[in-house]
């Protein structure tokens, strides 16, 4: 089966057309996750998509896989109970910038530190988009938002830095216009065993576009096209030649113990052990 025919196997058509705003990127997110989940084949019973609140919360709708819809910012938490009890499954984790790393940063720092075996997929457009515009952890030094009239006066996270430093295997970033590199991207995230993480810089033109002078869609994604830049040259760059661009494509690949492994390990030396595993862990 060619993988244009594939990708209907984990759509529901039944719950189209898509809900977000004319303009937002989340729907070629969302064309791009199934054609990586085409490409890999996976099996739909044996797939489970968590999502947290959000208008990038709302994707789960769309897929016909396992999905399970939770709280604000506890996305990875219900990921990982699922990945502990299951570990056979693919777990998929979509998130906001709002859900995974302001509210849910917590949450973040700890699935990457674990290394547990969960893909973590944020649509980054810098705000809260679905309760009206708010700014959120990665919302831009002095940018305009409705909770920031005269500019933000804090430094955004750079999502990928933070993984990389809490413990990740594997993080990338992409944007909404290079849709070829994000879906070879995302593929790499989902196939690698371990903590894999992708930052898609997303586009919001009903509210940080508006409030940031930036244009509409097309304005929006022409700016993306000017100022992402691979990692080669990147770190051809100078500091000052750095400001205002953004890197993607992959910035970590490494292999290294995984979580729920080292637990099976663990649970085995324990059971050996004669004692079960509360003796084995006093």
């Amino acid at each position: 089966m060619l993988v244009d025919e594939a990708i209907y196997r984990y759509l529901r058509e039944d719950k189209l057309p898509l809900m977000w705003c004319p303009g937002c990127g989340n729907g070629i997110i969302l064309k791009t996750i199934v054609r990586a989940m085409a490409e890999l084949a996976l099996d739909p019973t044996k797939t489970v998509v968590v999502t947290g609140i959000g208008c990038w919360g709302k994707a789960d709708d769309y897929l016909g896989v396992h999905t399970l819809h939770c709280t604000h910012g506890r996305a990875l938490a219900y990921a990982t109970g699922i990945k502990a009890a299951r570990p056979e499954l693919k777990v998929i984790v979509l998130m906001g910038d709002g859900d995974a790393a302001t509210i849910g940063g917590n949450h973040l720092i700890h699935a990457a530190r674990r290394n547990i075996d969960l893909t973590a997929i944020v649509s980054n457009n810098y705000n809260y988009g679905m309760t009206g515009g708010q700014y959120s952890g990665t919302t831009p030094l002095g940018s305009i938002t409705t909770t920031s009239q005269y500019g933000t006066v804090e430094e955004g996270f750079d999502l990928c830095n933070l993984v990389i430093g809490a413990g990740g295997s594997y993080v990338a970033r992409g944007t909404v216009f290079h849709v070829k590199e994000l879906k070879r991207i995302l593929v790499e995230a989902i196939r690698k065993k371990g903590f894999s993480f992708v930052d898609v810089i997303n586009n919001c033109p009903t509210h940080f576009g508006r409030n940031n002078k930036m244009g509409g869609p097309k304005e929006m994604m022409h700016r993306l096209k000017e100022i992402a830049v691979s990692r080669q040259t990147w770190e051809r760059l100078s500091a000052a030649e750095k400001k205002g661009k953004l890197v993607i494509g992959e910035l970590l690949d490494i292999n290294q113990p995984e979580f729920t492994d080292r637990y099976a390990a663990l649970r085995q030396r324990a059971q050996g052990n004669g004692g079960g595993v509360g003796t084995f862990l006093r």
